[in-house]
């Protein structure tokens, strides 16, 4: 699987929190869709944390199986 770890912020995206991400401040994961890639961030570092570049055949082979 090809996931890249970004070095500059990725701004101008819509982030949305995973419904599996509890609302104490656990465990909680954001992504945002771009064109061209699957972006992944922990919800408690947007401030400037680092943020994965997953491609969108990726992430769609990724939520399938997890779908299942």
């Amino acid at each position: 699987m090809s996931v890249e770890q970004m070095t500059e912020h990725a701004d101008g995206l819509h982030w949305f929190k995973s419904s599996y991400s509890g609302s104490d401040g656990g465990n909680c994961v954001e992504v945002a869709a771009a064109p061209d890639a699957v972006y992944v961030r922990d919800s408690k570092a947007t401030g400037g944390g680092p943020v994965l570049r997953v491609g969108r055949d990726k992430w769609a082979a990724f939520v399938a199986l997890t779908a299942g």
